[in-house]
C-alpha cells in the first residue's frame, strides 16, 4: 500500500496532470486565436511556454527517483 503512495507515484500523477492541462490551454488557445483575444492569447502561449521548460525537467527528475531505492 505504502508504494501506492511514494515520491515518484506523486510526482508522476503531478506531471500527468500537468500534460492534461497543457491540452486543455492548447485548445483555449486555439479557441482565443480565433476569436481574436490577442492579450489571452499571449498568456496562455506563454503559460505553455512555462509547462514546455518544465516538462523534462520533471520528466527527468522522475526518471532519477524510480531508479533509486528511494521508492
Amino acid at each position: 500500500m505504502a508504494s501506492e503512495y511514494s515520491l515518484a507515484d506523486l510526482i508522476e500523477r503531478f506531471y500527468e496532470n500537468q500534460l492534461a492541462l497543457e491540452a486543455a490551454i492548447m485548445e483555449l488557445a486555439f479557441w482565443a486565436e480565433q476569436q481574436g483575444a490577442s492579450v489571452a492569447v499571449e498568456n496562455l502561449r506563454g503559460a505553455l511556454f512555462t509547462i514546455g521548460e518544465n516538462s523534462g525537467h520533471i520528466k527527468q527528475g522522475l526518471a532519477r527517483l524510480k531508479g533509486q531505492d528511494l521508492i
